[in-house]
């Protein structure tokens, strides 16, 4: 976190960090993070991490055709205009478009909205990624959240991509990690980063798409 941070100081014009659902008090509390910290420093230097994931944007635009978030899209988003006019800092709120954009997961078990397993935001369809496009016009949503065996995963016919980064999450999955590269054309491209069978206590099951913690 904090190499990321001075990537920022270093680069300002050039690096950007989009929030994820880990950047907020509790679940940093549930997680490990603030024990970490803590131990390593004191409860004040959490304090300091926690203001400033509270200051950090929801999503972001690359080149006015690919939208990137960490969780998902909202029934609430009508206009980009919402986004921008979000005040910060601010706490995670249980419910309402800045909680799906942290939480919310593609699902094919549904056409456009339910509620997700997590027990958070929802679960949405093929069909609310189609709509968001036209509307929004553009060609693209890259969100991570979720484990996906390869690294990355395609939905709604390669209109929205997951891409997550982390291989063998967790010592627990036998996931690949990936990076999303996209040059000056917008063309996309990925590094896979290969997980290691020999760490493995598993298969990535269908059930890690659920877990609240990812």
């Amino acid at each position: 976190m904090l190499l990321l941070l001075c990537y920022k100081l270093k680069y300002p014009g050039k690096f950007f960090m989009i929030r994820g659902n880990h950047e907020c008090s509790s679940i940093s509390r549930i997680y490990g993070f603030h024990d970490e910290i803590k131990q390593k420093y004191n409860a004040k230097m959490f304090r300091t991490f926690t203001e400033v994931f509270n200051c950090l944007p929801f999503a972001a635009i690359v080149g006015n055709k690919i939208f990137c978030i960490h969780g998902g899209l909202s029934p609430e988003l009508r206009s980009m205009t919402q986004i921008e006019s979000i005040r910060r800092p601010c706490e995670i709120p249980d419910y309402g478009m800045l909680c799906d954009f942290l939480w919310a997961d593609p699902s094919n078990e549904v056409v456009t909205w339910a509620e997700s397993d997590r027990g958070v935001s929802y679960i949405f369809g093929k069909k609310v990624v189609e709509r968001f496009m036209e509307k929004h016009d553009m060609d693209l949503v890259v969100r991570a959240h979720q484990v996906v065996a390869k690294g990355y995963e395609f939905f709604a016919k390669r209109r929205l991509v997951t891409v997550f980064s982390a291989p063998n999450y967790m010592n627990e999955f036998d996931n690949s990690g990936a990076v999303l590269a996209v040059d000056e054309d917008l063309l996309c491209s990925f590094q896979v980063l290969q997980g290691k069978a020999e760490n493995l206590r598993g298969n990535v099951p269908e059930s890690s798409k659920k877990q609240r913690q990812n």
